[in-house]
Parts: C-alpha cells; structure tokens; sequence
C-alpha cells in the first residue's frame, strides 16, 4: 500500500467516523500500524544526506524534489520527509572517499561536523543534536528530531587517536571503521586484503572508541576484521547498514554466522535498503557490470583528486551510478524479507533499520523516508508482536548505545 503518512491520516480519519457508533470495534490493520509507528521511536542508523552535494537552492527544511532517474540530485530525506514518515531519529554520516586520506580528510570531515551542528542550531524548534540514547528519548518525548552523528571511514582519523577523540567531542557516536577501500590499519570489504584483518593500531582504535562511547560500525569491513573486532570490543558492536548475505551474496553483506556472533555479544545488523544488497538476481547483474564501474570510479578519483575538486568527482560519479541503475531494481518487499531472516537467526533484539538513504540506490517503492511506515504495517502483517516491532524500528539501537555508555564509563573509571 503506497500512501504517505499524511494520506493515511486522512484515511483513518474518515474510518473514525464511520466506526465512532462501535468504540469496541478492532483497529483495522493500518490504523494499528499507524498508531504503533507514530508511538514509537523509529531510528534509522545511517543516512548520507548531509555529505552529498544537493541541488542549488535545496534546504534541509524544505521538501525537495524527490529522488529518481530522471531526478538525481534530490534527496530521500529532509525534514518535512521525516516528520511525514515518522523518522524520529538519524545518524547522518560524515563522509567522504577513502582515497581522501591524512590531514585534507581530517579537516574535510570537521567541516561536516560543523554544518551537522549549524544544521541543528538553525533549526532549534525541529531538530536535537543527541550524543546518548537518553538524550534521544528526550527529544522524542518533546517533538523534536534527534540528529546523531556517524563517522563512515577510518581514513578521516589519519591514524592519529586524538583526532578520533576529538570526533567524539564533536558528537560521533560511531565510527565506521573502513569504507570501500581498506585503512592503514583494517581491511574492508572491498578491497584485497593487505592486513589479515586489524593491525594492532587497529585493536587500539577499537579500544579507545570503547572506552570513548563510540560505537564500533563492522559495515564496510571484511570478514577477517570483523571477527577481530569481536575478539577485540569490550561493547557490543553495530552493523549500521548491512544485510543478510544468506539472501543476497554481495561482501557487504553478513553471513549467518557473522550475525549470530554479533547478536552473541549483545550488536544488532541494521538492513541495508540498497537494492543490490537485498535481491540476488539484481546482485549478480550489478557484479557483472562492476570491473567497467571500478574503472570509471579510479577515472573520476584520479582526474578529480581531494576535497578542492569533490564537485567534479562528484558529477563524474554521477555517470557510474547511472550505468549502475542499468540492471534495474527491486521491490522494497525484499527489506523485510531480510528482516525475517534475521530475526529467525537472532531474534526481534538484534534487528533494525540502517537505510543507507541518499548514499545508495532504493528499491522501488522505499524511495525516501516516507515510505517507512510501510515496514511497520508489513512486520504487523506478517504476524510480529508490537514488541518485536518497537525493537525493530528503534529500541535496539537506543539498548545498544546505552551498553556502549556504559562500557564506557567503567573503562574511565578504571
């Protein structure tokens, strides 16, 4: 069903009416997934808008044009999006590329942290910058949005702890600890393998974001670190935006075994909605395109190196996602298809929503923040328990950060 919250709110209005006479009568399907959505704290944990270039004239507070094809430079989420969809709370990426690398990627990402914190201080009435899980809930319980801060890539720290702190100081409340190429000192998923997984650096880093309270993000990263970061992490670890690879066989995908481990030790997988992680079929069209993509993308890194020319890297990136979209899309039904799977593997606990919106492809019908309401009423559908569903759309990411709150504050005090 493809309505947006506003027109479901007419729609269950006039329900009302024709139902007022019965006060006892069960809530038709919609209204109930309407109502739980609306009640509770839907947290998506890694949306990209704030780190791509937007159209001239776009405002965060003004609803853009909507993202498509023909349409590239709109965004999938804004603030009228996310208060028609029920978004109650983000972690918007600081990002950029990881050939982007020492003290250029270092000041490029302060640069986003400052315009994070503009972003929320010209908007007081709407927006809440939240750095603990109980600040979320208190801007939640007081209308406002919270915005939270997540840091994509390893790289931008430059090796260099005390820049990582001072991340933290300025918000970050997890660090992806790779992105698509590998650190000095961790191996990603998308690139050949130079370090076996963690350096010791890199059991360092992971230590230092535990006892900082920053959460540890193993999206991105290859299987060997990852099952080094579970070795290493005194907190329960985040997947901010994966999905099951037992459906999808793409690398940035999590094995069963991978999700069962993380789960273990108290993380959640949070569903990727980037189509050619969710759809097998898409997946492999995609792969077979891939070695002329690589090669426009080290076109585009090469010809328009650093932050001065992100603009023209940008745009000539712009060319590799639409030969990208050239092997067509799937459903938005596919995200719950991986959310079954890994509540089967690990239960309601572990499971939940990390978009990637603005930073990936959308299945159709999940084409911006809007359409989220339709994954609480597919989950109510399916037969999930409310709790299961609460869960799901944002509890275990506000449990999850109070583990690594509180992890945090025992390594300080030691």
């Amino acid at each position: 069903m493809k309505r947006s919250l506003a027109a479901w709110i007419v729609v269950f209005a006039l329900g009302g009416l024709v139902f007022a006479v019965g006060a006892s009568a069960p809530q038709s399907p919609d209204a109930r997934a309407l109502r739980l959505h609306r009640d509770a704290i839907v947290f998506d944990t890694h949306d990209d808008t704030m780190s791509e270039p937007h159209a001239p004239g776009w405002r965060f507070d003004r609803r853009g044009t909507a993202p498509s094809r023909d349409h590239p430079d709109g965004t999938s989420v804004d603030l009228p999006r996310m208060r028609e969809g029920g978004l109650d709370a983000a972690f918007f990426s600081v990002y950029m590329a990881g050939t982007v690398t020492g003290l250029p990627a270092v000041g490029a990402a302060r640069q986003q942290f400052d315009a994070l914190h503009t972003l929320v201080e010209t908007h007081p009435a709407d927006l809440a910058l939240c750095m603990t899980a109980a600040e979320v809930r208190a801007a939640h319980k007081s209308g406002k949005i919270a915005v939270l801060i997540g840091v994509e890539g390893g790289h931008m720290i430059n090796n260099d702890l005390a820049v990582l702190e001072d991340f933290a100081r300025r918000g970050a409340r997890y660090l992806t600890l790779t992105h698509m190429v590998n650190t000095d000192w961790a191996d990603s998923s998308g690139d050949t393998p130079a370090h076996n997984g963690l350096t010791q650096f890199g059991r360092q880093v992971v230590h230092e974001l535990n006892r900082l309270g920053v959460m540890v993000d193993v999206s991105h990263v290859s299987d060997k670190t990852f099952w080094d970061v579970l070795a290493v992490s005194e907190s329960p670890v985040i997947a901010s935006h994966s999905s099951c690879r037992a459906l999808c066989g793409h690398p940035r995908n999590m094995t069963d075994e991978m999700i069962k481990a993380l789960a273990a030790k108290g993380g959640t997988i949070q569903i990727n909605f980037n189509d050619g992680f969710l759809d097998q079929e898409l997946y492999l069209k995609q792969k077979a395109l891939e070695p002329a993509l690589q090669r426009m993308r080290r076109e585009a890194q090469e010809k328009y190196p650093g932050p001065a020319n992100e603009q023209q890297r940008v745009a000539a990136l712009r060319a590799v996602d639409l030969k990208a979209r050239s092997a067509g899309t799937t459903s938005w039904e596919k995200i719950i298809d991986h959310i079954d799977h890994a509540v089967k593997l690990v239960g309601s606990e572990h499971v939940g929503l990390g978009s990637d919106f603005d930073g990936a492809d959308m299945p159709t019908g999940m084409e911006d923040c809007t359409m989220l309401p339709k994954i609480t009423a597919a989950l109510l559908a399916k037969g999930y328990k409310e709790q299961d569903v609460r869960n799901i759309l944002g509890e275990n990411v506000l449990r999850l950060m109070e583990a690594n709150e509180n992890v945090a504050k025992r390594l300080r005090t030691k």
